[in-house]
């Protein structure tokens, strides 16, 4: 029996769950497994209730990934400035590096979540009526 289009969509939520949640357990590291299971639920809760086609599942997942993408460099910041007052030259170094990566992928996946989104819209809204057009009717010259 073939699935249904509810069990492709429910699916396609779990994988994109899995997605963010990696994505978010990648950004924090070592956080508690309730934090990673509660973000886990409200992700699919929000994915469950928002979205209807699959790619406005992918659209939601590939904006959340590219915000987590965009706050790890500032999270690996902030994380080497509670640590010492002035950070070495090889951890300045893991920042440039975390910088230039986590800005490069932010800037992919939201790109990629806009194009996403640009398509679930485009198929969501109605084409306008066509009418024919009026007739055209011929001039009459006038004759000399």
């Amino acid at each position: 029996m073939p699935p249904t289009s509810q069990t492709i969509i429910q699916f396609n939520i779990g994988l994109g769950t899995l997605v963010v949640a990696t994505g978010f357990w990648l950004l924090w590291g070592t956080v508690p497994t309730a934090v990673m299971v509660g973000w886990a639920l409200l992700v699919a809760g929000y994915l469950f209730w928002k979205c209807r086609t699959i790619t406005e599942i992918w659209a939601w997942s590939t904006l959340l990934v590219g915000l987590e993408s965009f706050a790890w460099p500032l999270n690996l910041m902030i994380q080497l400035k509670s640590a010492t007052t002035t950070p070495s030259d090889e951890e300045m170094g893991t920042v440039l590096s975390a910088v230039v990566l986590g800005l490069f992928a932010a800037v992919f996946w939201i790109s990629f979540s806009y194009g996403l989104f640009k398509r679930a819209w485009a198929a969501s809204t109605p084409l306008p009526p066509t009418t024919p057009p009026p007739p055209v009717k011929p001039q009459r010259t006038k004759r000399q």
